[in-house]
């Protein structure tokens, strides 16, 4: 805590020593860029007297640095980027806390599936010459980024930016994006706690978190009354009374009674819930699908919960929601990988496998039905977990049986 202030204190002294360029930044860009200064004079930053340069000014030798027209001949650099780095001179807890989490991973586990590349490149792009890279540049690095590189002129390229992604590689060698949470230039708390700020990136057929927040009884007084909600208190005093009932943050993130604000995510879970199978968290490497302390993440998790609701409440919730999981990884996973494999040791799965309607229903069972059957049932969603979930696994689990028999009996590929 006391580094962290004597870094606030320096950043402030150094915001004014450098007060007449963030007097030059502002008086320029609330022409050419009005909507940036307008949210900028509504943050917490602009009350400090934290102007544009105090975060986007960079050393001289910096990989990212630039000088704009009206800086040239100075001894002032600047980079349209702004990374954790930066952030951390103020925020280093917050920053050390999410290289420590698995929103860290986000670009990094993508580096080297070559599958994914596939998928994106050769069958969405279809190996196109020119614009094979759209699938992955619109869809996939805008959530969990990319490796941001310069042009010759120090500025990042149009291949890897702009995009939001939360898993962003910056020249500087630093990890994250904070914007992705708390958007600029407001970087507002209150933002970050909606459940909105997660929904970008946790939606659809393999993820539909937001979809499943809405379908739970949270969902529920969230929709229903959220907006007389008190979003602005201070993160430490943000407590139950503020609020009637939990947004993903509040579950994952908050201080809440008597444990401490975090923004490791992977703070409080047990199982792995979006793996081919779900197995308990029970490693210390960033870049491991289980990253966590299983049982530990459960008792703060159930901590959360015990604000709220009875310890006999919490502990049913548990217990059935695990029961889930579990149905799914022992009826559904494991006998459908069974399949799979003994379709392959004999030589009967296609080699492109989107073309492979047993490799393709595979993968649904596991990336689309399996994770909504295992999120729908640990958050409270009873359509998500029966009727997008175990109902269409099953549908699933039947097809890939009717085709292994096939193939097994005949020998070849339908």
């Amino acid at each position: 805590m006391r580094k962290r202030w004597w870094a606030s204190i320096l950043l402030l002294i150094a915001a004014q020593a450098s007060a007449l360029s963030g007097e030059a930044c502002v008086a320029c860009h609330s022409r050419i860029t009005p909507g940036q200064v307008a949210d900028w004079e509504q943050s917490k930053h602009a009350a400090a007297g934290i102007t544009c340069i105090d975060c986007h000014q960079v050393d001289k030798d910096s990989p990212m640095a630039t000088q704009h027209a009206t800086l040239k001949g100075s001894d002032v650099f600047v980079s349209v980027l702004v990374s954790p780095a930066t952030c951390a001179v103020c925020h280093e807890g917050a920053v050390e806390q999410f290289n420590a989490s698995g929103h860290f991973r986000a670009y990094h586990q993508i580096i080297p599936k070559d599958n994914l590349h596939a998928l994106t490149n050769v069958h969405e792009g279809r190996s196109h010459p020119e614009f094979q890279d759209a699938p992955k540049e619109t869809g996939c690095m805008q959530c969990h980024g990319t490796k941001i590189l310069l042009d010759d002129d120090g500025r990042p390229t149009k291949e890897t930016w702009p995009n939001n992604g939360m898993g962003n590689i910056y020249p500087d060698g630093a990890t994250g994006n904070c914007t992705a949470c708390h958007s600029r230039h407001t970087f507002s708390v209150a933002e970050a706690r909606r459940p909105a700020a997660c929904a970008s990136c946790h939606l659809g057929p393999d993820h539909p978190n937001i979809e499943i927040f809405n379908n739970s009884k949270h969902g529920h007084l969230y929709n229903t009354s959220g907006e007389s909600w008190n979003w602005d208190k201070p993160a430490e005093d943000w407590q139950p009374g503020d609020y009637r009932g939990p947004t993903c943050a509040t579950c994952h993130m908050s201080g809440i009674g008597k444990l401490a604000l975090t923004h490791n995510i992977s703070e409080r879970l047990y199982w792995n819930l979006w793996a081919p199978e779900s197995k308990v968290r029970g490693s210390d490497d960033v870049l491991s699908p289980l990253l966590g302390d299983g049982p530990a993440g459960r008792k703060k998790m159930k901590q959360v919960c015990n604000n709220c609701h009875s310890s006999l409440h919490t502990n049913n919730y548990f217990a059935q929601g695990d029961k889930a999981v579990n149905l799914y990884n022992e009826a559904y996973y494991r006998p459908a990988k069974a399949m799979l494999e003994e379709l392959r040791g004999k030589g009967l799965l296609k080699e492109n496998p989107w073309t492979d309607e047993f490799q393709i229903v595979f993968y649904h069972l596991w990336h689309h039905e399996g994770r909504r059957a295992r999120q729908g049932a640990m958050k409270g969603a009873a359509d998500y977990a029966h009727w997008h979930g175990f109902f269409e696994l099953q549908q699933a689990l039947y097809k890939l049986e009717q085709i292994h028999e096939q193939r097994m009996a005949s020998g070849a590929i339908e």
